[in-house]
């Protein structure tokens, strides 16, 4: 069976143990819209970590709700919500996926196209792990491993040179000799600037590299941080634009191949690959709650309120994926991977009360 057609079976099956649950809980909904519109199912767009979440609350929505199943894209979190920034009518997306928060600038970006009230909605957490071939090398892993191993340039001998580092034993003693290859998400993830921020660019500060970068930078801490996080081109580093499925195939083909994942895309393989730790901790849903797991973060996603009223179904299915049914610590998005949101109550009547971000409702 291939990778999607894993995918598909484990969301089918996850849908159906769901939806017997959802038809005592939920009363089925049987009102329409009051506004027409010419467009009747909502569509969402955005990040591929978030992907199977909303897909498995889109077709129980679907099976459960009178309104058409939404429809729900990939593409990354900052592709998604570029689309969302594009405007307000039937002709642009009401949901974005995001498995980061929203950026001012693309705050910006939405208000110069007259999307002004956005509701965010924080559905749980994730954690970012980095996993390889299941018959393969194990690996206990640190941020200052992953910036010597994939940042373009790093500090040796005092000074910042073009990475010479080739095979893992020569970023880490205590690694194998295996060859440096690493399967990223490309730059429009979210998942990506996480990756960057939690570990690239905190393995620079530990090193104390960060300090000669900064010194190489006019004492420029922005262009440090850039300087530090930039990844290397010459094939140690490959960014993955489509999702986790792809860097999969990849380290099936590439037995040397190390791949950066979300938490619950590892925990539904774990036939096919094996997970490292990161500082000493192992990655699981656990770790994450506690906050003892250093790379992880909390998942979103972004309404469009400009849409609901006249897009039917758009507010019951904001409402519906937060749910305790749903998003909670005992439903289908937890037995997926999702790391239930200790406040989720508090993420229900942001959604019940559609406030927008700056408070406003």
């Amino acid at each position: 069976m291939g990778v999607l057609q894993d995918y598909e079976t484990r969301k089918q099956e996850t849908e159906m143990s769901f939806v017997k649950l959802a038809t005592s809980t939920f009363a089925i909904a049987a009102v329409a819209a009051g506004a027409a519109a010419a467009r009747d199912q909502v569509q969402v767009a955005g990040s591929s970590t978030v992907l199977p979440y909303a897909s498995i609350v889109a077709e129980a929505f679907g099976e459960n709700f009178d309104f058409p199943t939404p429809v729900v894209e990939s593409g990354g979190s900052s592709a998604g919500l570029k689309r969302f920034c594009e405007g307000v009518g039937e002709n642009t997306i009401d949901v974005a996926n995001a498995s980061r928060k929203i950026k001012d600038s693309e705050v910006e970006a939405c208000a110069a196209n007259g999307v002004t009230d956005i509701i965010e909605v924080q559905i749980g957490y994730d954690g970012i792990v980095f996993a390889s071939d299941i018959n393969g090398n194990s690996f206990e892993f640190t941020p200052t491993d992953w910036y010597k191993a994939l940042s373009d340039k790093v500090v040796v001998d005092g000074e910042v040179v073009a990475n010479p580092y080739t095979t893992w034993d020569q970023v880490n003693p205590a690694f194998p000799a295996q060859p440096i290859q690493a399967f990223v998400p490309g730059t429009k993830h979210g998942t990506r600037e996480v990756f960057e921020e939690k570990v690239i660019l905190a393995g620079c500060e530990e090193t104390g590299d960060f300090e000669a970068f900064k010194a190489a930078n006019g004492d420029d801490k922005k262009a440090a941080e850039k300087a530090c996080i930039a990844l290397r081109t010459d094939g140690k580093s490959v960014d993955i634009d489509g999702d986790y499925t792809e860097t999969l195939a990849r380290i099936e083909s590439n037995a040397d191949g190390i791949g950066v994942f979300g938490l619950a895309f590892y925990e539904n393989n774990t036939d096919k690959l094996q997970v490292a730790t990161m500082s000493g901790v192992t990655p699981s849903t656990e770790s994450i709650s506690t906050g003892e797991y250093p790379v992880s973060r909390p998942l979103f996603f972004y309404v469009k309120k400009a849409h609901i009223g006249v897009i039917p179904g758009l507010k019951e299915y904001a409402e519906f994926f937060v749910a305790d049914e749903i998003a909670g610590p005992d439903g289908p998005l937890a037995d997926y991977g999702l790391v239930a949101d200790p406040e989720l109550a508090k993420t229900q009547a942001v959604v019940a009360d559609e406030v927008v971000m700056g408070g406003a409702s």
